[in-house]
């Protein structure tokens, strides 16, 4: 819409009501490994602790410094918790965290913890744009999680553009 002088006004942008939340400024910028735990079963299927415990001690743990390390295993081989518990221990040094699962899933995991910091009831009685692009990986489980912590205090959520979204809630 335009004003007296012919200057272009955006409404959206000057709406108090609309707030837009960018999920991917809670990205985390730290590098991630993965490791598959195949790499140190016999033959790619069978855990032998004394081949386990050799391949243990002649991996590079150095590879993982200032890293997020996952752990998992690629096969349908049986891991019993101890040998997650002997790589986190030799991991542990060097990394910066580490998690079992692929790298999807540390995802979520680092979005869950900065997203339950947040002061969600800010967002009282507002009308709410969660942001669908981004140039950082965003899980859909990301957005499942901010729309549960979101709906208790919204007038409205949404998903999308401020020029193109849908509806997703509306309180009563």
């Amino acid at each position: 819409m335009a004003t007296a002088e012919g200057e272009i006004v955006n409404k959206v942008k000057k709406s108090k009501k609309l707030v837009t939340i960018d999920l991917q400024k809670y990205h985390d910028e730290t590098p991630v490994a993965e490791l598959d735990l195949k790499e140190f079963l016999y033959e790619g299927l069978i855990l032998k602790e004394d081949h386990f415990r050799e391949k243990v001690e002649e991996h590079d743990w150095l590879q993982y410094r200032d890293s997020y390390l996952t752990i998992f295993c690629s096969t349908d081989a049986i891991i019993p918790r101890w040998a997650y518990m002997l790589l986190a221990s030799k991991a542990h040094p060097h990394a910066e965290d580490i998690f079992e699962g692929r790298e999807k899933d540390l995802h979520f995991e680092l979005y869950r913890r900065k997203l339950d910091h947040v002061d969600w009831s800010e967002y009282e009685g507002k009308f709410v744009l969660l942001k669908g692009c981004s140039d950082k990986p965003v899980p859909d489980s990301v957005y499942l999680h901010a729309t549960k912590k979101l709906l208790p205090h919204v007038a409205k959520l949404m998903y999308g553009e401020a020029c193109s979204n849908v509806p997703v809630y509306r309180s009563s």
